[in-house]
């Protein structure tokens, strides 16, 4: 099993100039190694739409590679959302989405995600259409073949099977030291829309 820390400092090493979007217990580990100023924490709102709001970015950023950063309790929440992506006429060849699998809601106590046994979602990726699915459980294959999985177009679902753990719930006024945790989210998204707009 993978562990969360290990694979987002992984990823983090790779990235170049692609927006990230973190969401419940992606979003502390995240901002402990990177100040990206396209880092951009969808916390602080309806749980769960992390791929909702990257997807729009997607479609009105074309040439940037948009990454998501998502749990499997937030991505159960929205599973429509990857029908809705792998439904468009042009399904966004720049949309990178990777679940952290656990198996709970780790921000809120660990209670189990529901599912049954079989429930598999790279099953579910397929099923809805996604060009290019993954799925990792080891840290070296993940190292081996994350520079092809940021080069290829996708859209890309990556499932993670991750140890379980304990994050505490990702708060914006709860004091964290982190850049993107210390203003709202209306704030973070003007500075995300500026950055953006300045990388034109």
């Amino acid at each position: 099993m993978l562990i969360k820390e290990e694979y987002l400092q992984l990823i983090s090493s790779q990235r170049t100039d692609e927006v990230v979007i973190t969401t419940m217990g992606m979003a502390v580990p995240w901002a402990e190694i990177s100040t990206h100023p396209l880092d951009f924490a969808s916390v602080g709102s309806a749980m769960g739409h992390a791929a909702d709001l990257a997807l729009g970015i997607a479609l009105a950023k074309p040439d940037k590679k948009i990454i998501i950063l998502n749990g499997d309790g937030s991505m159960l929440m929205c599973l429509g959302t990857l029908a809705t992506i792998t439904g468009l006429s042009e399904p966004p060849s720049n949309f990178l989405l990777f679940v952290c699998d656990n198996g709970t809601y780790e921000v809120t106590g660990n209670q189990p995600v529901p599912r049954n046994p079989d429930f598999k979602w790279t099953t579910i990726a397929m099923g809805t259409g996604f060009q290019q699915v993954h799925e990792y459980d080891d840290i070296e294959t993940l190292e081996t073949d994350l520079p092809s999985i940021l080069k290829k177009p996708g859209p890309t679902f990556v499932n993670l099977l991750t140890e379980q753990a304990n994050e505490p719930p990702p708060d914006r006024w709860g004091g964290f030291q982190y850049p993107y945790l210390q203003e709202s989210l209306a704030a973070s998204a003007h500075k995300l829309r500026k950055e953006l707009a300045s990388s034109m």
